[in-house]
């Protein structure tokens, strides 16, 4: 019982420091926002929607603690982690019955629920909106299509996931 809580604890904050050195590497939003998301749909394979969760949810705190996220995107930062909170339950969900139509309704979930926020809900400047909207779909499926192929690599591989 012990080594399973170790190994899980181990596995979460690796994944959540593989997440951070995406999000602290400078890369745009285009590279960093699938990357991200790779890491979440791992997660949710790997150490279960739990350990995705929490992955989902420190990584807008700490990039905004780290000054990684622009100010004006702070008030996001509940609609952001409870995007990828969303989109790592609804995939660990669906994940079983098929991964692809997982990944489809976790990324919409997830797009919808940000494009609506700054609809609706938290006002920002006009391209942070646009930021919070379209592009976050295009991350979402582009990351889980990127984690498809990392957990074809790992079980080639033969690394015990």
């Amino acid at each position: 019982m012990q080594q399973a809580n170790i190994r899980w604890i181990s596995r979460t904050a690796l994944l959540l420091a593989i997440a951070l050195v995406f999000q602290m590497s400078g890369f745009p939003q285009m590279v960093t926002g699938p990357l991200v998301n790779t890491v979440l749909y791992v997660a949710a394979m790997i150490v279960g929607w739990q350990g995705g969760i929490l992955i989902g949810i420190f990584t807008p705190v700490i990039a905004s603690l780290r000054g990684i996220l622009p100010p004006p995107l702070t008030p996001l930062i509940p609609f952001i982690a409870l995007g990828n909170a969303l989109l790592v339950f609804l995939f660990f969900r669906l994940k079983n019955k098929n991964r692809i139509i997982g990944i489809i309704v976790a990324s919409m979930v997830k797009y919808l629920l940000l494009a609506n926020a700054v609809k609706f809900l938290v006002q920002v400047p006009p391209p942070i909106a646009n930021m919070m909207s379209f592009p976050q779909l295009v991350n979402a499926l582009i990351g889980g299509i990127i984690a498809l192929l990392v957990m074809q690599v790992l079980k080639k591989a033969n690394i015990e996931i």
